[in-house]
């Protein structure tokens, strides 16, 4: 059973817009003391997705952000899993403070989650390091230079062919999903915050999750949300949640 856990923050701060996605039966992960402190968020997350496994229930995070992943990496360790991480994403979020050009934190988790650059979140909801080796980072088609150094020097897989991705994984390991949907083409979902031109159709992106589904090793998902605010015909809402839901298995009211 799928146990859907909705956070409304864009790093440290208030995103209420992503409350209007909660259906009956969902989580509301809105801590005390959140705003300005994101490993308050984290570790709310953490917690609960620790508890859906033990009750055998599979967590499916929705969050403004990418580093949220840390937290339902965390809580999964808790519960005694070790999952395959699976990141679907036009970026690599590889970046660490040294090389980065923006400084947007949110360009760093999987980085962070391997254990390299600041390890301040981590940290504080006790992660241990993903093993690289364990980390399969598909599409990424919009690297910084540097980034794309410590990418190539890494044990990372890095697959740019999203259709690829089900034959290259390992047959025998659970699966950790994370899907930031700018991993997507601009055509089919464009309210993105950080657009990058390229990307695989829905169709493709579809049928992926569906080969990720069949497996019936996916333990746990999350999905960054698009820009909400320039998606007034809701065609990027759309593609987000039936790729989402062909992952986990749901069908989405909409």
């Amino acid at each position: 059973m799928n146990s859907f856990i909705i956070t409304p923050f864009f790093l440290d701060q208030p995103a209420p817009a992503l409350e209007h996605l909660t259906q009956p039966g969902w989580t509301l992960n809105r801590p005390a003391g959140a705003p300005g402190n994101m490993s308050v968020v984290h570790e709310a997350l953490a917690d609960r997705v620790a508890r859906d496994v033990r009750a055998g229930n599979r967590p499916v995070s929705i969050a403004g952000d990418c580093c949220t992943a840390i937290g339902v990496m965390a809580g999964l360790q808790r519960a005694g899993l070790d999952p395959i991480l699976v990141w679907l994403d036009a970026h690599g979020d590889f970046n660490t403070p040294e090389s980065t050009v923006s400084g947007f934190i949110g360009g760093m988790p999987l980085a962070m989650m391997v254990g390299r650059g600041d390890l301040t979140l981590p940290r504080a909801v006790r992660l241990r390091p993903v093993a690289e080796n364990d980390v399969f980072l598909c599409d990424a088609r919009d690297l910084d230079p540097a980034e794309e150094a410590l990418l190539e020097q890494s044990h990372v897989h890095h697959v740019p062919d999203l259709e690829k991705l089900p034959d290259r994984l390992p047959a025998d390991r659970q699966l950790y999903v994370h899907f930031d949907p700018d991993v997507m083409n601009p055509e089919d979902a464009p309210a993105m915050l950080y657009t990058a031109l390229g990307g695989a159709r829905l169709d493709a992106t579809h049928r992926v999750a569906e080969r990720l589904a069949a497996t019936g090793r996916v333990v746990a998902a999350s999905l960054t949300v698009w820009q909400m605010s320039e998606d007034a015909d809701r065609r990027t809402e759309r593609a987000c949640l039936s790729t989402l839901g062909r992952l986990v298995g749901e069908a989405f009211l909409q």
